[in-house]
């Protein structure tokens, strides 16, 4: 019988393999086995120049100046005011270092002004 590894985040011995991921049933946390990356790391094995990359949620990289259309309604935080799914978007901004919580990218959205959106939330035009 093959020994597995323990839990890199819990240390707990009753690891089991899921394909090609390992569990750990105790703090049901994953990770792959064959990964040459730390296994109780949650990152991928991409490149670092592509983590910061910002893509869309089709997975097309977006750069500033582009156009994206918003695939799904948008609560504007602090107001009653939505934008709706379908909005197109023009000359978008890259938010340096991600942006707070995640949004990344900045624009002017007409009717409703100023705002900083997450690229996930957005398709290529």
């Amino acid at each position: 019988m093959s020994e597995l590894p323990k839990c890199p985040k819990c240390d707990a011995d009753y690891t089991y393999r899921d394909g090609v991921l390992l569990v750990c049933p105790s703090c049901s946390h994953e990770w792959n086995a064959a990964s040459k990356n730390d296994p109780g790391s949650d990152r991928d094995e991409r490149a670092p120049e592509a983590d910061a990359a910002v893509r869309d949620a089709n997975g097309n990289i977006l750069q500033t100046g582009d156009s994206v259309v918003v695939i799904k309604d948008l609560k504007v935080k602090g107001s009653s005011l939505v934008v709706k799914g379908g909005t197109k978007v023009k000359n978008i901004r890259q938010v340096e270092g991600g942006g707070v919580g995640g949004h990344n990218i900045e624009c002017k959205i007409e009717g409703v002004g100023e705002m900083t959106l997450k690229s996930e939330f957005m398709k290529k035009a």
